[in-house]
């Protein structure tokens, strides 16, 4: 499916191929990051409300990375 609206661009983020795409994607490389960026502080003992703020935008981000390369590559040229 490719989209040319915002509504067809959400339809297409949901659709359950790519969101298992991106999801894993996401759960992957957030989780290298976390490694990098959290893992000591939270094996420490000393993670604060804003390090899992911290951990939660670190799963995000790469989240949000992989749906804009879904809507890139399934943009329906005009």
């Amino acid at each position: 499916m490719s989209w040319a609206t915002s509504q067809q661009a959400v339809q297409v983020i949901l659709m359950p191929q790519h969101l298992r795409r991106t999801a894993a994607t996401a759960v992957i490389v957030g989780t290298i990051l976390f490694c990098i960026n959290q893992l000591d502080v939270v094996l420490r003992g000393d993670a604060t409300p804003v390090t899992w703020l911290k951990v939660c935008v670190t799963y995000l981000v790469p989240f949000t990375v992989s749906n804009i390369g879904v809507l890139i590559g399934t943009r329906r040229a005009t």
